[in-house]
């Protein structure tokens, strides 16, 4: 199962992006979504692996502000410029129910 969230911009630190969750927004709400794994599917010109679909996978860190935008760590590379606005895939594992 996921959800969809939108890529609103970075912070100081460029490892870090903020992401607004669609359906969140409040702090209360956001505690349940730290520590789940979010998705930035993009296509690209060249196929690698049979498909020109690729992701880059992170993690939900901490809330950002009081409306329910998330602070989120990509893992292995940093975003480019032209994600931001894109759409994100927020799975809904692991669970710590």
């Amino acid at each position: 199962m996921s959800g969809r969230g939108s890529l609103l911009g970075r912070s100081a630190w460029h490892i870090t992006s903020l992401i607004q969750i669609e359906g969140v927004n409040t702090v209360e709400e956001v505690d349940w979504y730290l520590g789940k794994r979010i998705a930035y599917v993009y296509k690209a010109k060249t196929k690698k692996n049979g498909t020109l679909y690729r992701a880059i996978w992170g993690r939900v860190t901490r809330p950002h502000g009081s409306s329910g935008v998330v602070r989120a760590k990509f893992k292995k590379k940093n975003l480019a410029p032209s994600s931001l606005g894109g759409r994100v895939r927020v799975f809904t594992y692991p669970s710590r129910i």
